[in-house]
């Protein structure tokens, strides 16, 4: 989706911000048509590990009502980090109370409510200022984010977890461009946080390629900050989004969609995508960038 956004200052290495606001009232009307052609015996089926569908259905819900507490209402109160809890085990940890809580809720129920509560929480994204400061997105590296960015990893939390419910219940991904393309582009502004450990000389360029109308090319430039000498024997300390292609990446990585997106949420393993995978150039490069996680892991 080709944004009209103005970037963040200090945020340019993430790319070119991305305008998911429009996508989340259809994103919402996909759910709940989902979830309302279920049979009884759908809800029971695993849709991730140890989760129902009725389990992640609830889970979706905890999302929303957490969104418009914190960012719609300003509502402080809630759980807090245990001592010495990462945020890793915080949120599993709360997910995982509330869905517990939750399995007293019927099918019908949530249903329901998940379509009340997502309708307000697609006008609350509507109208969201995208410039603004908002949660971090720790698997990008940044804290504070820009909402853009926040908003557009929300996005795909919904999306995935809708594809999870398909799944368990015998469909394959929704293969809709418009939402595909989105979830794509924002996994990918994980490139630059996966790559931030690999050693390469400034200007070493990595390109993933996602085939395809929801797919496109992604390319993650290594630099070096102000801090560092940026010669072209330096080693560098950072990798971005926003630096032009060169024609010549040191590795490409090629993935199909199914590949690409399961590869972000880890629903396939980093040697499945790279044996699915059409590489060119420096291998340590390619499965470097098939370490990707775009999913609080």
């Amino acid at each position: 989706m080709d944004s009209q956004l103005s970037d963040v200052p200090g945020h340019s290495w993430l790319g070119a911000p991305i305008d998911a606001r429009p996508l989340f009232g259809p994103e919402q009307a996909a759910l709940t048509a989902t979830l309302r052609g279920l049979t009884p015996a759908d809800w029971r089926r695993e849709a991730a590990p140890g989760w129902t569908v009725r389990d992640l259905a609830a889970h979706l819900l905890g999302d929303f009502y957490g969104r418009l507490a914190r960012d719609r209402d300003g509502h402080q109160e809630g759980p807090r980090f245990a001592p010495g809890e990462t945020l890793e085990a915080f949120i599993h940890r709360i997910n995982q109370e509330w869905v517990d809580t939750h399995r007293r809720v019927s099918p019908a129920a949530l249903v329901d409510t998940l379509d009340l509560v997502g309708a307000q929480v697609a006008r609350f994204f509507e109208t969201a200022d995208p410039d603004a400061p908002s949660l971090g997105v720790s698997w990008a590296g940044v804290d504070p984010a820009p909402m853009w960015l926040d908003s557009a990893r929300d996005l795909t939390e919904f999306w995935t977890h809708r594809q999870q419910i398909r799944l368990a219940t015998g469909h394959g991904t929704d293969p809709e461009a418009r939402f595909l393309s989105v979830v794509l582009d924002t996994f990918m502004r994980a490139l630059p946080h996966t790559l931030r450990r690999v050693d390469a000389r400034v200007g070493t360029q990595v390109q993933v390629r996602v085939e395809g109308p929801a797919g496109g090319t992604w390319t993650a430039t290594a630099t070096a900050t102000a801090t560092a000498t940026a010669t072209a024997t330096a080693t560098a300390d950072r990798w971005s989004l926003a630096e032009p292609e060169t024609g010549r990446p040191a590795a490409t990585v090629g993935l199909d969609p199914e590949t690409a997106w399961r590869l972000c949420t880890r629903g396939v393993q980093p040697d499945t995508a790279l044996a699915r995978a059409r590489i060119e150039g420096d291998r340590r490069l390619a499965e470097a960038a098939c370490r990707i996680v775009s999913i609080v892991y």
